[in-house]
């Protein structure tokens, strides 16, 4: 079935887009939404009367996928992981875990837009990562991933310990 969307629909495409799609699809889910309309001669006249505007949404889109390729080739993620002697990580660095940390710095990339040469980072060392922006727009992330200080680690486990202590002490005083 032809139909234009009204809205941006993820995986699928962006306001005044003509997409061909399942019946079952555009009837049980677009339109019952509201985020398509059938492709006839009064819906294409109506979009082409707002085709400026979404050129205009679309140009304001690809200026703000400019700026964060500039923040996010700026930026060097920097990890500390836990790793053996030799280098090599108890763990794995992936899309998440770089999804993650840009999260927490005020960056909302999902995971899926995260490509990591090889899938997963085992070992310490610099690394890059690429982000998939808007259209074709990508960045070029640099990755630096450490080994977790031991005494830093043991201090974790520590702080960890005790907070079991404590609730296993109540459980026996209760009795």
């Amino acid at each position: 079935m032809k139909i234009i969307l009204n809205e941006d629909v993820k995986h699928l495409g962006e306001k005044g887009d003509v997409k061909n799609v399942a019946n079952g699809y555009a009837r049980n889910y677009l339109f019952p939404r509201g985020l398509a309309v059938i492709y006839n001669e009064q819906s294409v006249a109506y979009f082409e009367s707002i085709k400026e505007e979404i050129a205009a949404r679309k140009e304001q889109k690809r200026k703000d996928a400019a700026s964060l390729k500039e923040k996010l080739e700026s930026l060097l993620v920097e990890l500390s992981m836990p790793a053996g002697a030799n280098g090599k990580l108890y763990g794995a660095v992936t899309a998440q875990t770089v999804a993650d940390f840009l999260n927490k710095n005020g960056f909302e990339i999902e995971r899926k837009r995260i490509d990591i040469q090889g899938l997963a980072i085992k070992s310490t060392g610099n690394y890059h990562a690429v982000v998939h922006l808007y259209e074709s727009q990508t960045a070029e992330v640099k990755i630096s991933v450490k080994a977790q200080n031991d005494e830093a680690a043991k201090a974790v486990a520590a702080e960890e310990s005790a907070k079991e202590e404590p609730k296993a002490e109540n459980g026996e005083k209760s009795e």
